[in-house]
């Protein structure tokens, strides 16, 4: 199995228990990953430390954080063959930078990287109710080979804490990631 480097990079859009859930998530997963690369934006951490009450984003010593100004870090260039990229959760400021390729911080450099190397970049959308905007910068990105997944979770597997709510979500994530994963199955036993 060739195992994958990521890229995970938080926004300050509400909805910091999606990217606990994929740190927790990447954690179980790391027998199919070489390197996880994290970016924060400053509002990431302010929104986190206001939704879940802690500081957890420093407990994941098995990722190598970057400042969102680190254009040294591997990802900011093709070269460094990191093959995936997730937004967890994307802001629409951030997705209205990538969409127009303004690249003004790690974040939105190395969605431009991905985007332009052709490789996988999934943008996980947390807003509502989208604009015109959103929705002409949704497909902006998708037609340039991005991959909009909206925050929507669903409810089939009957899920009973907020962790398992986003972990419904999540879950799509690494499946679009091409992770091999357990995970609830729609009328799968």
């Amino acid at each position: 199995m060739v195992k994958k480097k990521v890229i995970v990079a938080v926004t300050g859009a509400s909805g910091s228990v999606y990217a606990k859930v994929l740190f927790d998530a990447l954690l179980k997963l790391k027998d199919q990953i070489e390197a996880v690369g994290v970016v924060m934006s400053d509002n990431a951490k302010e929104v986190w430390q206001f939704e879940l009450g802690n500081q957890d984003y420093n407990q994941f010593p098995d990722f190598k954080f970057y400042s969102k100004n680190d254009f040294n870090a591997p990802f900011a260039s093709g070269s460094a063959k990191y093959d995936t990229m997730i937004i967890v959760p994307c802001s629409m400021g951030t997705l209205g930078r990538i969409a127009h390729g303004i690249s003004n911080d790690l974040i939105t450099r190395a969605a431009d990287v991905i985007l332009k190397e052709r490789r996988k970049l999934i943008a996980v959308v947390r807003d509502t109710p989208f604009s015109l905007i959103h929705i002409n910068n949704m497909k902006t990105v998708t037609e340039a080979g991005g991959i909009i997944c909206p925050a929507n979770p669903s409810f089939y597997s009957l899920p009973k804490s907020i962790e398992e709510v986003a972990g419904t979500v999540i879950s799509r994530v690494l499946d679009l990631a091409g992770f091999e994963q357990e995970s609830y199955r729609w009328q799968e036993k």
